[in-house]
Formats: C-alpha cells, sequence, structure tokens
C-alpha cells in the first residue's frame, strides 16, 4: 500500500501579481504562493488525490506562509524544510496584454536552491506511486544532487517519474546548462510535459510531431504531453498521436498555473487508467479534462490557493458540448 499518489520534489515560492494600481498611481502586487510543483500537487488534491512535497523555503514570515499554504491544501509538509540563513525566493510575474507572461526572480540564492542529498527523506519518496520534478531543482550543484539522489531513489522503488522542463530562462547561467539538465530530466521520465517553446528548444523545430520524434530517438518515454497554450494540446504515445482542443475564456486574466493544473489533471488519469493500453479514446478524455482545468485556472490570479474543483472542470467540458 503507497501512502501517497504523487511526490513532487522542487520550488515553492512567492510570485509577486501585478493587482492594480495604488492612489498614486504606482502598480501594486499581490503576494501568491506559488512554484510549479506544489501548484500540480494542489490540484491533485482537488481531484481527491493524496501528495506529499519535498523541498526548502525560508524561516521567514514568507516561508511561513508557504508552509501553512501548501499543508492547507492537502499536500504532505513532512519533507519540507526551513533554511535559517537564506531567504525564501521570490519571482516578480510581469502580465502581457494576451496572458502570458514574463518572470523576474530574487533568488542568487534562494532556500529552495539549498536543498541537500541528505535532507531528502527517502520513506517518502518510497511512499508514492509517481515522482514528478522539473528544472528548477538542477540550476545549481547542492539541488541538484538531491534531485538527482531522489530520482535514483523513486526509480529503485518502482514510481513512475513525470517531468516538466518548466524552463524559466534567467535563472540559468548559461542556456546550453538548462538544455543539459532537461535532456538528463528526459533520460528518467516516463511521463512528459513539454511546452512548445521548450520543445523548439531542445529540438530546434516548431513542427511539433516532428520535435516528439527526435526526442523520441534518444529517450524512451512513453507518454508525452505537448502543450501548445491557444492552440490546445497533443499527447503522443506508442503509434497514437492525438490533439484536442483548447478551452478559450473570454476572461483571462493571466496564465500562471495553467501548465500545472494541465499537468495534474493529466497525472490524475494516469492514476485512475495506468499507463499501459491506453486508447486515443482515453488520451482524448485526458486531454479535454487537462485542458479544460489548464483554462479556468487563467481566470483566476495566482493558482496554488485558487485550483478549479473537478465538478468546475466536468461543467465546463458539459456546457461546450464535448
Amino acid at each position: 500500500m503507497k501512502k501517497y499518489d504523487v511526490v513532487a520534489l522542487g520550488e515553492l515560492l512567492i510570485d509577486f501579481t501585478e493587482n492594480g494600481v495604488s492612489a498614486q498611481g504606482n502598480p501594486m502586487l499581490e503576494a501568491n504562493p506559488g512554484g510549479a510543483p506544489c501548484n500540480v500537487l494542489a490540484m491533485l488534491n482537488k481531484l481527491g488525490k493524496k501528495t506529499a512535497f519535498i523541498g526548502k523555503v525560508g524561516d521567514d514570515n514568507f516561508g511561513h506562509m508557504l508552509a501553512k499554504t501548501v499543508e492547507e491544501s492537502g499536500t504532505d509538509v513532512t519533507n519540507l524544510l526551513f533554511d535559517k540563513k537564506v531567504g525564501t525566493t521570490l519571482a516578480f510575474v510581469h502580465t502581457k496584454e494576451d496572458g502570458d507572461r514574463e518572470f523576474s526572480f530574487y533568488r542568487n540564492p534562494g532556500a529552495d536552491m539549498m536543498l541537500k542529498k541528505e535532507e531528502v527523506m527517502e520513506d517518502v519518496i518510497r511512499g508514492g506511486k509517481i515522482f514528478h520534478f522539473g528544472t528548477l531543482s538542477s540550476t545549481h550543484p547542492g539541488v541538484r544532487e538531491a534531485t538527482r539522489y531522489a530520482l535514483c531513489v523513486a526509480k529503485d522503488a518502482g514510481l513512475l517519474i513525470s517531468f516538466d522542463p518548466n524552463l524559466r530562462e534567467p535563472l540559468w547561467d548559461s542556456l546550453e546548462d538548462a538544455r543539459a539538465e532537461i535532456a538528463y530530466g528526459l533520460s528518467w521520465c516516463d511521463i512528459l510535459k513539454i511546452s512548445d517553446n521548450e520543445l523548439e528548444f531542445m529540438t530546434g523545430t516548431n513542427d511539433y510531431t516532428k520535435g516528439v520524434e527526435i526526442l523520441r530517438k534518444s529517450y524512451d518515454i512513453p507518454l508525452i504531453f505537448v502543450t501548445l497554450g491557444k492552440d490546445g494540446s497533443r499527447a503522443y504515445y506508442k503509434d497514437l498521436v492525438v490533439e484536442a482542443a483548447p478551452f478559450l475564456q473570454e476572461h483571462t486574466i493571466e496564465t500562471t498555473g495553467a501548465g500545472d493544473t494541465f499537468e495534474a489533471c493529466a497525472l490524475n488519469y494516469v492514476l485512475e487508467h495506468g499507463l499501459d493500453g491506453l486508447t486515443e479514446a482515453d488520451l482524448k478524455a485526458l486531454l479535454t479534462f487537462a485542458n479544460a482545468g489548464a483554462s479556468l485556472i487563467t481566470t483566476k490570479k495566482g493558482a496554488l490557493r485558487v485550483m478549479p474543483e473537478k465538478e468546475e472542470v466536468c461543467e465546463l467540458i458539459k456546457a461546450s458540448g464535448r
């Protein structure tokens, strides 16, 4: 018996997002709990799954706020640690007119970078069915070693490995380093969620099916999802290529958390149906649900605290007639 459905390791931080202007005409920023791995876990909790997080925040007001928020979302925080010397990582999110985002990070260093190999609790990982990670926990040597150790434990314990590159270019000293760490993640994963721009970054082509073929020549990844923003998403599984249309929203505010919501919905389907013998109809249902969930989060500010309910996702799909 497994204690957790999904265990994730990575960053937990504050996303400062724009929220109007002050009486003096200055932009006002809202401190939203964020970090892709915990966003994924928060949505999985909404879908009735059990989750655990491995990471580190500062022993400061923001760090304790984050820990409380993650625990209140339903995620086990046994392996969430506090760093007494380094502050919680901060990200400032500028939203463009089309809802896309630009990031500025205060992380030189940030507490999430301080996680050490010896602080990773093996029992937490071994208690899971799926281990999920990204590349923000591979930008610096110490946390990179912790991530790789966690991957070894997860693989040894028979967990499925889920990987989302989540490329944030400003956090890398060199884009070649970023490319190398994404390649490392690709070599481990069973389930890959990759955005259109990340796939182009790794393969040099904007023909996404060709890009997936390039990845498959080097990496044996059973299930690959390509998220295409306003163009929906695709799933690549064995000889199947399945595409699903997006749910475009009139009231989109920002896209923060959309990919994480998609990821959680996809992992939820795998947890309920397995990774073997998926059909075209299965993949279509998976993508449709994941696209709907991702669409709903774009109508809200932030992500971790405002993940949609399962009923909201189902209602959106029903209303669309799909």
